[in-house]
């Protein structure tokens, strides 16, 4: 789950990082009066989306730039005017951009220095870590390629957590000294006490900035929560913005399922997160494109699979679907069962190739043989491949 800057600066206050002031807006009039608010020139207007590169970005109306500064509420109520309501297009949303239904006034600074901070999950040792460097405002996976000795890194003890020692190592490595470290050791503590206490993945601040007045703040920031803590952290889930995410993907959460869209035309329905990527792999490898990554889960029911057929569905380029099922825990006939009312229900009028294995498996092909229902029955997983692969041509 991501969230907006917005939030994020409100995550910030609550845990004591230095950040400049910013109220957030949903009409021009609320802008203006935000700007009038935090007072004085020097005013940033941000679009709010779930992208980078919003400085860069251009809008469908022909407005160029999701972030712009500006020195009165006039102007701020102005700029957002031109802002809501309208499809931002940046690198990283694809030609189809996103639609801004809210902007972040916030206080401009004058910047000396930009710094990158990230605290975040690293798989490799499996545990947190610290990335730092002294290239901020730039895309770190650039620099990690071209200048990779710019890039810091330090791992935080999973029981002692980050320790003092640890933030003067990290701030002498970006060349802050003084008054400079002390400022950065307290943000880098208030940010792993945030980083931790709110279940997150990711806190990427970038930049990190060095004002004129030698003050540390944080500017921008990129969040990453992890989904199976989110029950705990009512205020983090109250964050999500749905209209930000593809429908898809809301609609599995709502059920318990895990779907990533993709750009194929052949549909996976796939039990476990190891056996949907060998089912995408083996589909490749037999000259298909895979249309989703989509998980059922260990012990899928049939209204959950009822559910998927209709999310697969929702794709207007999918051609065929692939059901790939090993009952461990699951019941073959349940997911039988499943498949028949989701084929039922749908009016399915594709191709539609299914192959189990395990739990209860021959009462499963017996009910598929049983239904009367063009199921195309699979005898293990290459054979599944090979047959919806033929079936789409």
């Amino acid at each position: 789950m991501n969230i907006h800057e917005y939030q994020a600066k409100q995550l910030f206050e609550k845990f004591g990082v230095a950040t400049p002031k910013g109220i957030v807006a949903s009409t021009a009039e609320e802008a203006g009066k935000a700007a009038r608010e935090i007072g004085g020139p020097g005013l940033v207007v941000k679009a709010q989306i779930h992208a980078g590169g919003r400085g860069k970005g251009t809008f469908k109306n022909g407005f160029k730039g999701g972030v712009h500064v500006v020195d009165t509420p006039e102007q701020a109520q102005e700029i957002a005017g031109k802002m809501l309501g309208q499809t931002l297009v940046t690198h990283q949303t694809g030609p189809e951009g996103k639609l801004v239904s809210k902007v972040l006034i916030a206080k401009s600074v004058d910047i000396s220095k930009e710094y990158y901070f990230a605290i975040l999950f690293d798989r490799g040792s499996s545990g947190h870590a610290i990335i730092a460097s002294t290239e901020g405002g730039m895309n770190i996976e650039e620099v990690a390629e071209k200048t990779p000795e710019k890039i810091i890194k330090e791992f935080i003890h999973p029981t002692l957590g980050l320790q003092a020692y640890q933030c003067r190592k990290v701030a002498a490595a970006l060349g802050l000294r003084g008054a400079l470290a002390g400022q950065a050791g307290k943000l880098f503590t208030a940010l792993w006490n945030l980083y931790l206490k709110s279940d997150c993945s990711l806190v990427e601040i970038n930049p990190l900035a060095i004002t004129t007045d030698n003050q540390v703040v944080a500017l921008d920031a990129k969040f990453n929560f992890d989904d199976n803590a989110l029950y705990r952290q009512k205020d983090v889930t109250e964050m999500r913005d749905k209209t930000e995410e593809d429908p898809r993907e809301v609609a599995a959460s709502e059920f318990g399922l895990n779907y990533i869209g993709l750009d194929g035309n052949i549909a996976c329905l796939v039990n476990g997160a190891g056996l949907a990527m060998s089912t995408m792999d083996i589909i490749k490898f037999h000259g298909g494109e895979p249309a989703n990554f989509l998980d059922v889960g260990g012990g899928a029911t049939k209204e959950q699979v009822t559910a998927a057929f209709k999310i697969i569905l929702g794709d207007p380029n999918v051609k065929g679907i692939l059901v790939n099922i090993f009952g461990g825990i699951m019941d073959c006939n349940i997911i039988a069962t499943g498949i028949i009312a989701a084929a039922q229900e749908t009016s399915l009028n594709i191709p539609l190739v299914v192959r189990l294995e395990g739990n209860n498996v021959e009462a499963g092909k017996a009910t598929l043989a049983a239904s009367g229902l063009k199921i195309t029955s699979a005898d293990d997983l290459t054979d599944a491949a090979k047959k919806i692969v033929a079936a789409v041509a």
